[in-house]
């Protein structure tokens, strides 16, 4: 997706006190090994209008599961058939949201001074044409580095991301375009090594997922072993809803401040507005690695988005998560490893790509199941209807907390 829009450049907490720690009048209540279930009367909120949300989700044959999260306790979720509340999804790019956390972390913790160093005070192969793009410019996907047909989905099918990543020029001056641009958020796993001195996959389990109980969890690898920052980390929906009610409540979990409200508070604000794509045609906005799905007089709802349809979508006034994911089927392993399927990575579109691959397992001289590990989502998973149907969705979401 290629956006030429001037961004409208707002930083800071515009429009936003208002929704600060609102979650305190719920209950404050977080999952332990298991979320607290709750009818949505308990949490006075209309069944028929989480009825509607699901409905519309479900509309779309590719959904495989919803969770609702209210006031810290689950209050709805419904699988297709075949799937439950233990069945995994990949995340694609909801992983960059998971990943833009943990430079939160690195400030707070003094490992990185802003959000506004340039990349290469970190990366010493930045100190070249690329020397003024900052931190801030990766995250808000304003780099401008190359862009090219492909918005390098080619990076997914190399042996080595970070790499691949390493070798992309600057094309434009940074700050002035939104494109959204993997290699941004590839360029995170290095960033993070360099100012910790630890793998980026290691940070994310030690500072934030293990802190927030969501350990059962597959953090992918390229073949090299570096993690993937810009996609794949599998789960459940259940388990991805933790990382939502984590941002709902500003960064606190529990008592426990894991990421400063400070940096939350930057994150949702807006920075690029009039965003839309090919699948969503819908105004949207973005902001350090999460989009902006509604901010309006009737609700700010952001949310991390991933190909094929992956969604975590955040009402932070009103303590809600809402969770989507698509039907799943892990090929195995958390290191990517393409086996046969190499020898045609580099044939045709990605799109023509996974139907090769899939015509060559069923005729069995592949077997993507044991002779390849990679995240793949099918034909099955692949949304349609929830595309179509995304402002109607967002308006159910909102409904939920409207009187």
């Amino acid at each position: 997706m290629k956006i030429f829009l001037k961004p409208s450049l707002i930083f800071g907490s515009i429009a936003l006190s208002f929704s600060i720690n609102l979650y305190t009048q719920g209950s404050e209540a977080y999952p332990d090994r298991e979320w607290q279930e709750t009818s949505a009367a308990d949490a006075q909120v209309d069944q028929a209008k989480i009825d509607r949300l699901f409905d519309l989700s479900f509309e779309d044959s590719a959904t495989q599961g919803v969770v609702l999260i209210k006031d810290g306790l689950l209050v709805g979720e419904r699988y297709a058939d075949g799937y439950s509340k233990d069945s995994y999804g990949t995340s694609w790019s909801m992983a960059k949201s998971f990943y833009a956390a943990l430079i939160g972390i690195s400030i707070d913790r003094g490992e990185i001074d802003s959000l506004d160093d340039p990349v290469a005070k970190y990366l010493d192969y930045f100190n070249d044409e690329r020397r003024d793009i900052t931190l801030r410019d990766l995250l808000d996907m304003t780099s401008g580095l190359e862009f090219p047909e492909h918005e390098h989905e080619n990076m997914f099918f190399s042996s080595d991301h970070l790499d691949y990543a390493r070798n992309v020029g600057v094309e434009k001056e940074a700050g002035l375009m939104f494109e959204y641009n993997n290699v941004n958020s590839m360029l995170l796993a290095d960033i993070l090594l360099q100012a910790t001195g630890t793998a980026a996959d290691t940070l994310l389990r030690e500072r934030i997922f293990n802190k927030i109980g969501l350990d059962d969890v597959t953090l992918w690898q390229d073949a090299t072993g570096t993690p993937l920052t810009y996609c794949c980390v599998d789960t459940t929906a259940r388990q991805y809803s933790r990382f939502g009610l984590l941002f709902a409540r500003s960064g606190n979990w529990n008592g426990e401040q894991i990421i400063s409200e400070k940096f939350v508070d930057e994150t949702f604000s807006k920075v690029w507005d009039s965003l839309n794509s090919s699948t969503i045609a819908q105004d949207r906005g973005y902001s350090l690695h999460w989009w902006i799905s509604r901010y309006d007089d009737r609700a700010f709802i952001f949310n991390a988005s991933g190909k094929f349809g992956q969604y975590i979508f955040i009402d932070r006034a009103n303590d809600l998560v809402f969770t989507r994911i698509t039907k799943y089927s892990s090929t195995g392993d958390s290191k990517q490893n393409w086996g046969a399927l190499k020898y045609i990575n580099w044939l045709g579109s990605i799109d023509f790509r996974i139907a090769l691959a899939v015509f060559l397992d069923s005729i069995g001289m592949v077997e993507l199941e044991g002779d390849v590990a990679t995240p793949v989502t099918l034909a099955d998973g692949t949304s349609k209807e929830f595309y179509s149907n995304y402002g109607m969705i967002v308006d159910a979401l909102v409904d939920i907390s409207q009187p």
